[in-house]
């Protein structure tokens, strides 16, 4: 850089003296602020005298005078004058072209803040008491568009090749678009790996939940890096397990029971429901699959013409829905639902609960992503009973040689 021509001695003198006086020290009216000003200034200026040099100066670049802007800190706000050149390539590194906030502790206090789920209000008179500005909605954005990049490489990170459990489900939002409001759905892939530990694979975000867009977002997966996943628990979205079976033929797909169990409540009438529900435990709890088969035709032959919908439904779906009697009780406990997903999403709904419309798909992304990013730092432990769990899976998915599952 360039020789900066400010005066710390002389800043170190001025400042003693001023505060001698009984001058405050920080915030609006303090000392610092025109120092601090000063300061950077002079910062730039010796940035821009480095910029100048013999190449730029060869290329008929040279000053062209300065832009001022306004720009927050924690001594307040203040103007700030940036040299520019007439070919526009200064590159400002002190204070960069569109920073408005100079304290990237301030920064991270707001982004902090917004990924909690605290309001836009509530944060600028947080930030307002706390510094003595006020942050305007466009800052806050500015301030909350720095995950945007972050977001995007985070959605192309290479994956693994080999995930042992995967839940995949969409959560629900709503989305102002042209004055009106849109539904959304968010797309959710969390995986289990060879080690045990979870991880959120993929995040998306589409006007509705189909089977065509979990297909597109499988082929993402694929091209990340993902060439195998051994057990995937799904609801029972029509096309779902079709959508898997077409990217990862060799998975095993299995359909929510809860969900099935949700789905069979809404046809039977509040009086039937304990009864029915007592005589159902008898074909997802059985030990075996033809033991559940058998419990089912019990079932059906007392409840069957009165509910017929509801067989239906569940002989339509067995395949998928008894996929979990092949298994041991380790592993059928954590496969036979999609109750893993939904724990996440409970979990993103306690910061985005007080949201009504978003303002924009991307602004919906950014919040659910720094969330997300707070629940994912406590994936640190394999799941419960994972030694067991990863050898038997070893035992079972043997012929798959690459899994090497860590049993350690």
């Amino acid at each position: 850089m360039g020789k900066c021509k400010f005066d710390f001695e002389a800043y170190k003198q001025e400042a003693k003296e001023r505060l001698r006086r009984g001058e405050p020290a920080g915030g609006k009216e303090g000392i610092f602020q025109p120092l601090l000003k000063q300061m950077l200034e002079e910062l730039l200026e010796a940035e821009m005298d480095e910029h100048m040099d013999e190449q730029q100066r060869s290329v008929g670049n040279r000053r062209n005078g300065k832009i001022g802007k306004r720009v927050k800190s924690i001594e307040g706000e203040f103007e700030l004058n940036t040299p520019r050149d007439r070919n526009s390539d200064f590159d400002p590194k002190v204070v960069p072209k569109r920073q408005i906030i100079i304290n990237e502790e301030l920064e991270n206090k707001v982004l902090r803040l917004y990924s909690k789920g605290v309001s836009t209000r509530d944060i600028c008179e947080h930030i307002e008491e706390m510094y003595g500005f006020t942050l305007s909605p466009t800052t806050l954005s500015n301030i909350t568009d720095r995950v945007i990049p972050l977001i995007r490489e985070w959605q192309q990170r290479p994956l693994q090749s080999v995930y042992c459990f995967v839940w995949m489900d969409a959560i629900h939002y709503k989305v102002k678009e042209d004055g009106k409001v849109s539904s959304r759905a968010v797309y959710n892939i969390l995986g289990v790996d060879n080690k045990g530990i979870k991880d959120l694979l993929g995040m998306y975000v589409a006007e509705s939940e189909g089977s065509r867009f979990w297909l597109q977002l499988l082929n993402d997966l694929k091209a990340r890096g993902v060439e195998d996943m051994l057990i995937v628990s799904i609801d029972n979205l029509k096309g779902f397990a079709e959508a898997i079976e077409l990217v990862f033929p060799k998975a095993e797909i299995q359909s929510c029971i809860v969900h099935q169990i949700r789905n069979t409540l809404k046809y039977v009438a509040s009086k039937d429901s304990r009864e029915f529900m007592k005589d159902l435990k008898t074909v997802y709890q059985a030990i075996t699959k033809e033991e559940a088969e058998y419990n089912l035709d019990v079932v059906e032959a007392k409840w069957g013409k009165k509910y017929t919908p509801v067989f239906t439904s569940w002989r339509n779906n067995w395949e998928h829905l008894s996929n979990y009697f092949k298994y041991p009780e380790p592993i059928r406990r954590i496969m036979y639902t999609t109750n893993t997903i939904e724990g996440f999403h409970r979990q993103i709904r306690k910061v985005t609960k007080t949201k009504g419309a978003f303002t924009s798909d991307m602004a919906l992304l950014k919040l659910i992503y720094l969330a997300t990013q707070n629940i994912v730092e406590k994936w640190t432990a394999p799941l419960p009973n994972w030694g067991i769990v990863a050898s038997q899976l070893d035992i079972i998915f043997a012929e798959r040689a690459r899994i090497n599952i860590n049993t350690i």
